[in-house]
């Protein structure tokens, strides 16, 4: 493994941010050497914050790659700009982290795969949901072939930030405004979380709805996914409604997944439950804590980000796997239009 640490820069400095800069500290591989955001002034408040050396303007993005001739670039932020940041670091020939949503559209998100394909950079979707501590635990209990043979993963979410007037303001107002929200932006952690602990999806019916009047978008719905291997997973979610969780925003749900020898159930402080058929529950010890983001997933996503450039290795997201978790997306609200099982 090379000593040598890795240069990068951050675009962005929005509310999500700074889960992302917090991890890079945290990681003595790297060295990040600048930061670049549109308003120039929030960019050098980051940079003072996370002891980053630099800060540019949005118009001073080439000028960044340039100057500062960084080994990536993670780029956090909103899914409109994204194309653009991904052919410039193309060309340059720079790595590229991309946080999700990757476009506004399929068939951007399509482009931008091509993109970093085409000019061969590594390209890493920051999807950091199958990341969290209790999915990686249940990928192992499952492989170990704990419960079986797997019949159905079922989620249960209620965020409960959605239904003021004034929802999303204080955090990400730019969520008001999405004529797609629940499942463009949110849902599509749990589409690709499923894949990830079940496979490949072949079927998907979606049922959505738009429980605050004064967003633009759906803020609660449900979604059954059929998998290849005849397992079942469904989507129960609302940001509009709210749980009993002390904080819904650790493991953003309720998770039962049932199997041919007993079931585990995730709990909202992270705790995992495994009951074998016929047998007493039992607590699965396990490593979770509340560092960061949902059980310091952010720093997991990021350090197989690292150990993967300095190995030579494969990413778990790639841009050309992602797609098919943004193919269920367009499923879901193209199922939820007509009303139809959509076949994959």
């Amino acid at each position: 493994m090379s000593e040598k640490k890795l240069k990068g820069v951050c675009l962005g400095a929005g509310y999500f941010s700074q889960f992302q800069y917090e991890a890079w500290t945290r990681i003595p591989e790297v060295e990040i050497v600048a930061c670049c955001n549109r308003a120039q002034e929030k960019a050098q408040k980051v940079a003072n914050q996370y002891g980053i050396p630099k800060a540019y303007g949005w118009d001073q993005l080439e000028q960044m790659f340039d100057t500062e001739k960084p080994d990536f670039v993670d780029i956090i932020t909103p899914p409109e700009t994204h194309l653009e940041v991904v052919e410039l670091a193309a060309k340059k020939g720079i790595a590229i982290i991309c946080q999700k949503p990757l476009a506004p559209t399929l068939e951007e998100s399509e482009k931008i795969v091509a993109t970093a394909a085409n000019a061969k950079v590594p390209f890493l979707v920051h999807e950091n949901w199958r990341w969290q501590p209790w999915y990686r635990e249940i990928k192992r209990q499952l492989e170990a072939g704990t419960i079986g043979d797997l019949y159905s993963i079922a989620v249960r979410m209620r965020m409960g930030d959605g239904w003021p007037k004034d929802a999303y303001l204080a955090r990400q107002p730019f969520f008001r405004d999405y004529p797609r929200l629940l499942i463009y932006e949110t849902g599509v952690h749990f589409l690709d979380t499923f894949r990830f602990l079940g496979g490949e999806i072949s079927s998907v019916y979606a049922r959505l709805q738009q429980r605050n009047p004064d967003i633009k978008g759906e803020d609660a719905g449900q979604v059954v996914l059929g998998f290849q291997n005849g397992g079942t997973a469904i989507l129960d979610g609302s940001r509009y409604n709210e749980s009993e969780a002390e904080d819904p925003r650790y493991t953003f749900g309720t998770v039962r997944i049932d199997g041919s020898r007993g079931h585990i159930e995730l709990n909202f402080d992270g705790s995992l439950t495994l009951k074998k058929l016929g047998e007493a529950p039992v607590k699965i010890e396990y490593k979770h804590e509340r560092i960061n983001f949902a059980g310091d997933c952010v720093y997991n996503l990021q350090r197989h980000f690292v150990d993967t450039m300095q190995s030579g290795g494969s990413f778990e997201s790639t841009g050309e796997d992602y797609l098919k978790s943004v193919a269920l997306v367009e499923a879901c609200y193209q199922s939820n239009a007509t009303n139809q099982v959509i076949k994959l």
